[in-house]
């Protein structure tokens, strides 16, 4: 079973829409690897919400990527773990 080392957290409603005392309610889910990750986020960014990710602690490097840096994110080349010892 390979455990999940990113998440993504997605704001339910688009930008815009909340009262100004109103709590932005989220969703949170966990991918195990980075592809899966910004496939998810990908979508959810076209649908005009709020993401942002990172890395589940302890993996290492640790990363955090906030919304206003997804889309360069999704844009960045994925090393896979054997491009890395090659």
């Amino acid at each position: 079973m390979v455990l999940p080392t990113w998440f993504v957290t997605v704001q339910i409603r688009k930008r815009g829409l909340l009262q100004k005392r109103e709590r932005s309610p989220r969703e949170t889910r966990t991918f195990a690897t980075e592809a899966e990750a910004k496939r998810f986020a990908g979508m959810k960014l076209e649908e005009g919400l709020v993401v942002f990710a990172g890395t589940i602690n302890p993996y290492s490097p640790k990363r955090l990527i906030l919304s206003h840096d997804v889309a360069g994110w999704l844009e960045e080349q994925i090393e896979s773990n054997e491009d890395q010892r090659g």
